[in-house]
């Protein structure tokens, strides 16, 4: 059986930054050469990043994706790379095409290309358009319809991109073609527990094909998704061969032993399950295993399932301040569980020289809360300000008559000003501290606690902002370090402070109650029927429905944050805001 030495190139692309991600792929590819690799593979759409969105309707992005392209194999050439194998994603366009009712403008593609000697040999455009949950493929690409199998040193490599595997078609394609592997480049974004349905999916395809399977997924943060990488590989009987770390850059390299390339399929094409199976033969003399063999590795140890979201979050809020040109962030330190969890991500995800937490007590902000937000700052050397707001609101309230819920906001906007003002002067990106929970039932003051650039926990509901926290309070302990967030910060019962005595749970129902109303209503589409039947409360039902269905518009103006559920407010779930329709009990 033929050796073939492949690296899969787990890598952090930034969308629109074609030069800087093309200079990623040439120093990886190094790398790789570097461990005398023979194949490298990088993620979907590595060049452009991931996703596009509109970008893909540009003529200029699509030509300059191609441009990028035939850069990077002349650059390839150029550094001594000539005889490795490239396979990376791009933007590609579909040849001769014609304008049709229903077509993207210019017809662009989710494309993967194979580079050698300078050379782009084959171009393959994604056959299943990913057009469900947060993605919106039919609208930008133009589909394929063509597996290519590639010939390389004596073995037959099928390619498939990320929504491919996951219909049936390529496995059995890359088995009617008997290729001995299915390489797979995904920007596959992560959600709670995704990393073991991957894992089956890919075992379950090897199976089908009877082909060694490698997964390779990019990492990194884009705006409200974050991609885990994860990248794998497994057999031809579905056991997994090698495992990349989560949520960090890597090059995973392997030696395969794999079935000699067939000679019953020539250069050319046949149809296969309504696709075209299209081979192109690089080379055709096996070579022999290269020295030194890559170090035996243990697959990394696995994250557990509040670890996952933890580094998720962590590393989406990561590269938006990264990508988007901001040095530090500032958010308001209330002393509360929110703002806590908040701060101790911030600080893990930027070092805390990098967090500023500005502390804004009015007059109904109790002495435990204001301790508390202190007690932070010092246990994880965040910096802290404390700018009192009690005579700024004396003075509105002055000028303006208003009582009540007005009053109440009327703090909150005010916190808000002054930290919008300190983003200004100081150029901090501001991160809103709400959680899931506050963002479903409108709990929350629009252009007040609301207001910032980011939204680290707005995807994460209450229970679970708790369990995140007395996660990583465990953390520090077994290694020996502080705990970042105070315990009373903690077990103390939950309040916005701007009236005396005021809880949460005053105007909503336990945290764990509503959590679970809210997992089924948002998350499962179930209805007000379906929850009484399952023995929650009818009134109580009908009030928080009521509240989920008012505050639509709240959540179409609050800030982006990373997606960790299996449905995000944002892209996954998109109500109209004027709209009539209620649930009935």
């Amino acid at each position: 059986m033929p050796p073939l030495r492949l690296a899969l190139a787990q890598v952090d692309a930034t969308v629109g930054d074609l030069e800087g991600n093309a200079d990623r792929v040439v120093a990886w590819s190094h790398r790789a050469a570097a461990q005398h690799a023979q194949v490298v593979a990088f993620p979907e759409m590595v060049l452009t990043g991931y996703p596009i969105e509109d970008l893909a309707l540009r003529a200029s992005f699509v030509e300059a994706s191609q441009a990028t392209l035939r850069d990077v194999a002349s650059r390839l050439a150029d550094d001594g790379l000539g005889d490795l194998v490239v396979v990376l994603g791009f933007l590609d366009r579909v040849v001769d095409a014609t304008d049709e009712l229903g077509v993207p403008k210019g017809s662009p593609q989710n494309a993967v290309a194979v580079v050698q000697g300078g050379r782009v040999h084959v171009r393959q455009a994604k056959h299943h358009l990913w057009s469900y949950g947060v993605s919106d493929e039919f609208r930008y690409f133009v589909p394929g319809d063509t597996v290519n199998v590639v010939g390389v040193h004596g073995v037959d490599i099928a390619l498939a991109v990320c929504e491919d595997i996951w219909r049936d078609g390529p496995s059995a394609a890359a088995e009617a073609a008997e290729a001995g592997l299915l390489l797979v480049v995904n920007a596959s974004p992560f959600e709670r527990a995704k990393d073991d349905i991957r894992f089956e999916l890919c075992a379950r395809r090897a199976r089908e094909g009877k082909a060694v399977l490698a997964y390779v997924n990019m990492v990194g943060g884009q705006d409200e998704l974050v991609f885990d990488g994860d990248s794998l590989i497994v057999g031809p009987d579905g056991e997994q061969l090698a495992r990349a770390t989560q949520f960090q850059e890597e090059l995973l390299v392997v030696d395969l032993d794999l079935p000699a390339a067939t000679t019953s399929m020539p250069e050319a094409q046949t149809r296969f399950a309504g696709l075209r199976v299209r081979r192109t033969v690089l080379s055709t003399d096996p070579l022999p295993r290269p020295d030194p063999v890559p170090v035996p590795r243990e697959s990394p140890e696995r994250l557990d399932e509040l670890g996952e979201i933890w580094a998720a979050i962590s590393l989406g809020l990561r590269d938006y301040v990264r990508k988007n040109g901001f040095r530090s962030v500032l958010m308001g330190l209330s002393g509360g569980i929110d703002s806590s969890v908040v701060a101790a991500l911030s600080c893990d995800a930027i070092g805390a020289e990098h967090v500023y937490g500005i502390s804004n007590p009015s007059a109904w902000s109790s002495e435990h809360s204001i301790d508390d937000a202190a007690e932070l700052a010092k246990r994880t050397g965040l910096t802290m300000t404390t700018v009192p707001i009690a005579p700024i609101v004396a003075a509105f309230e002055d000028a303006v008559d208003v009582d009540g819920l007005a009053a109440e906001n009327l703090q909150a906007r005010v916190r808000a000003v002054t930290w919008m003002a300190l983003s200004n002067q100081h150029g901090h990106l501001v991160l809103a501290c709400g959680n899931k929970s506050e963002l479903a039932t409108g709990y929350s003051t629009i252009y007040g606690d609301a207001v910032g650039g980011f939204a680290p926990i707005k995807d994460v509901p209450k229970t679970l902002v708790w369990e995140l926290a007395r996660w990583r309070n465990a953390q520090a302990e077994r290694c020996g370090g502080t705990p970042p967030i105070p315990e009373h910060a903690i077990r103390k019962p939950p309040s916005a402070e701007l009236r005396p005595g005021q809880l949460d749970s005053d105007s909503l129902p336990p945290y764990a109650v509503l959590d679970a109303v809210l997992d089924a209503y948002v998350e499962q589409d179930h209805g007000s029927a379906e929850l009484v039947a399952a023995g929650f409360d009818p009134a109580m039902v009908g009030r928080v429905l009521t509240l989920v269905d008012r505050a639509e518009y709240k959540r179409r103006q609050y800030p982006p944050g990373p997606k960790v559920s299996v449905r995000n407010f944002g892209r996954d779930r998109r109500l109209p805001i004027t709209n009539a329709w209620r649930e009935q009990l």
